[in-house]
């Protein structure tokens, strides 16, 4: 698979499995998705879903997909597996599939997954593919990963976590920016501690790690062990 985000989650398996495959749940956590809904399905059927992104405020990516899930497997983990596709003429992606594992721990549940997509718009689009889209969506699956390990170990809802992570990006910003303004005053308004301001402003907001109680992709495994593996599941789902 293209991308791999790994966390792990101090919580039982049960809450983790509910928070990732309730529609309702999922669309909290998940910094890629605004809405999330299941499609009617006959018993014993792989489910469909519609899936829809706001990227601007006027503008709504949607897509479809069809996932799957194994909640009783021999060794005591799960696997959930998922194909979908957007014919959204301005949506990059255009189709892809993908899985994620739950594996039971001494402490709690480690919580990984693994997914790839084709982009769309030919060589114009794999260039922007590579160069910003791909670890724009490596940094929101991670960040959304430990949103969610925040939620199902500390109790923070979603919402908070992401207030909280807004509040601590402003103050970075400010350090950089309050300094850098007091150096373009007129020359005689200047203090001669405004350069060094500046440059210690940078170096907090830049090095400062997130606090414990925000979200942060960095707390995430961003590669993929030599010998992990797409599930069997995956390969059982139909095109969307």
């Amino acid at each position: 698979m293209g991308l791999y985000i790994e966390t792990r989650v101090r919580a039982d398996l049960e809450t983790l499995w509910e928070r990732t495959q309730e529609p309702d749940r999922h669309q909290r956590w998940d910094l890629r998705f605004t809405e999330i809904d299941y499609l009617p399905r006959a018993e014993g059927e792989p489910q469909h879903f519609r899936y829809a992104t706001r990227v601007l405020p006027f503008l709504v990516v949607a897509g479809t997909g069809v996932s799957a899930g194994e909640r009783h497997r021999a060794g005591g983990d799960r696997v959930s597996a998922l194909r979908f596709a957007s014919p959204h003429p301005l949506s990059l992606l255009a189709e892809g599939s993908g899985y994620w594992r739950y594996v039971p721990t001494g402490d709690g549940v480690r919580f990984l997954t693994g997914y790839d997509y084709r982009p769309r718009w030919g060589l114009l689009g794999r260039a922007a593919d590579r160069l910003a889209f791909r670890p724009l969506m490596g940094w929101a699956t991670a960040w959304s990963f430990d949103r969610l390990r925040l939620w199902c170990e500390e109790g923070i809802t979603p919402e908070r976590s992401r207030n909280r992570w807004l509040l601590e990006l402003l103050v970075r910003v400010l350090l950089v920016a309050v300094p850098i303004a007091l150096t373009r005053l007129p020359l005689g308004l200047v203090s001669s501690y405004s350069v060094p301001l500046a440059v210690l402003g940078l170096a907090v907001a830049v090095l400062a790690p997130p606090s414990s109680r925000t979200p942060a992709a960095r707390r995430c495994l961003r590669t993929a062990p030599a010998r992990s593996r797409d599930p069997r599941l995956l390969a059982t789902l139909e095109r969307p």
